[in-house]
């Protein structure tokens, strides 16, 4: 049963026929000679995409294109002249087919049309790659083509430039091409929890897209992939579906089923694995004479990734404690003259390997602030965790405070004496930490931090349980880059004033 409302069966009836006999015909042609046909060896066809869709995975990949051509003018145009002399102008009509080339190869035109988020922070790491092999080639041609060589400075700048465009022309063009183009229409396939999930996910905005129809799949468990495929294909045909996100769990249908039928629809596809769910992303491929196995990385970090977190947070901390000096100081004056009060609050909370430590932020409360906390536990809007929007509580400065995240600069030096991390799990308070249980407590494993997932995705918005298992995967997963990127994004969650 399909669980969309007005969608009639009967209009698809012949098409849904006719694919199916397709489909038959398909195995009998790739079974092995005197063996039946199964539907496990059935081939994996590719539909033929919408107009919508195709037109969407057009538009970012020629706008990637053209940023990369726009990037290799100015290097040659611009960066190299300003770095050296005798560059010649021709350049540029080798330096543009080139820098394609190159991002062709390293696969930086193919993976908008695969995901749901187009972000070009995860793509970064490949982009300084693409930098540097487009800096070194065009280091050759210059060098070759004129008589003047360029020092190992010049190559530094122009690597540089070369990378800090191409980040900044990507995310300038796929903001663009975001606001130019319509929301990626999405149907759900999965258990009805699954569904709701990914429903909220995607309406929590930041991504270009919204679920258009669901396909519970524990309708279809009993009658088989026959209906199955049917219903899928009303629903893509009836709600104009451009990406099918398949969320099967393990005791549902086949997986594989599952996207052989939205390949024959001609949908972009997207699949939550469920073992991610306890080992994140952090696998590594291993292939064996055709055989794929997943090597499943360490939990935790090594002595020596303790030593560079550490070392990345002392260094940032002391960075972000000079620059932030002056406005440290103006908020504790503004403190001072708002209400009578210390102007720092501390509160005990439990950081790594459960051991507890004193947090220090800018007062943004009344003093007696934890005295009425009893008294206004009705008026708690979070499940888990004691969260009040209109907390009567928070003076005004403390208001502004709260609202642009500045009461948490104070946390700088909770970093500076090793309590704290610049990103990590959440500090939770003591009776908060004690809700926390099972494989909930390796969070611990890693220093909790100033900012994290939590953050950047509102933290007063997400269930304590939900938040509990972003904290396991980010010490699943941790690497050096991610939390560099969780800090680039904190940026500009502070800016739009969601601290709140």
């Amino acid at each position: 049963m399909v669980t969309t409302d007005g969608t009639d069966r009967e209009d698809v009836a012949e098409a849904t026929d006719r694919r199916t006999g397709e489909e038959r015909r398909a195995a009998r042609r790739f079974a092995r000679p005197g063996t039946r046909a199964v539907r496990r060896t059935w081939p994996i066809t590719e539909g033929s995409a919408g107009r919508a869709t195709s037109a969407r995975d057009w538009r970012y990949r020629w706008m990637l294109r053209g940023v990369d051509a726009v990037v290799a003018v100015i290097v040659t145009l611009v960066v190299l002249p300003a770095v050296a002399d005798g560059t010649h102008p021709l350049t540029a009509l080798v330096a543009v087919p080139l820098i394609v080339v190159l991002s062709k190869v390293i696969g930086l035109y193919d993976r908008d049309e695969l995901v749901l988020n187009k972000t070009t922070l995860d793509e970064a790491p490949r982009l300084l790659e693409a930098a540097a092999l487009f800096t070194s080639l065009l280091w050759l041609l210059h060098d070759g083509a004129t008589s003047v060589e360029l020092d190992a400075t010049d190559v530094m700048l122009t690597w540089t430039a070369t990378f800090a465009l191409l980040l900044l022309g990507r995310v300038a063009g796929r903001a663009q091409v975001r606001r130019a183009t319509a929301r990626e229409r999405c149907l759900v396939v999965g258990e009805h929890a699954s569904i709701e999930a990914i429903r909220q996910k995607l309406a929590a905005g930041g991504v270009n897209a919204e679920v258009v129809a669901a396909l519970p799949l524990d309708r279809h468990t009993a009658s088989g992939g026959a209906d199955l495929a049917k219903d899928f294909r009303v629903l893509v045909r009836g709600h104009d579906v451009h990406r099918a996100i398949l969320a099967p769990s393990s005791a549902s249908t086949d997986t594989l089923d599952l996207i052989r039928i939205a390949k024959h629809a001609g949908v972009r596809v997207s699949v939550v694995p469920r073992m991610l769910e306890v080992v994140g992303s952090s696998v590594e491929f291993d292939h064996l004479h055709g055989l794929t196995m997943l090597g499943v990385r360490r939990f935790g970090l090594s002595r020596s990734s303790h030593l560079l977190k550490r070392g990345f947070d002392v260094i940032g901390a002391s960075i972000m404690l000079t620059f932030s000096a002056p406005v440290m100081l103006a908020i504790m004056a503004a403190i001072r003259l708002d209400t009578p009060g210390p102007v720092f609050f501390r509160q005990t909370r439990v950081g790594k390997d459960g051991t507890r430590f004193q947090m220090l932020k800018f007062r943004s409360m009344v003093e007696d602030a934890e005295a009425q906390k009893d008294t206004l536990r009705h008026l708690n809007e979070s499940n888990g965790l004691f969260k009040i929007e209109a907390d009567p509580r928070i003076t005004r400065v403390g208001r502004f405070l709260r609202r642009t995240s500045l009461d948490e600069l104070a946390q700088l030096l909770n970093v500076w004496r090793g309590e704290m991390s610049l990103v990590g799990p959440r500090p939770l308070v003591v009776d908060e930490d004690a809700q926390v249980l099972g494989f909930g407590r390796h969070r611990l494993h890693l220093t909790p931090g100033m900012t994290g997932h939590w953050q950047i995705l509102g933290s007063a918005r997400i269930p304590m349980q939900e938040m509990i298992g972003i904290d396991y995967l980010y010490v699943a997963n941790w690497s050096l880059w991610s939390d560099i990127k969780i800090l680039l994004r904190t940026i500009p969650y502070m800016f739009a004033s969601r601290g709140m």
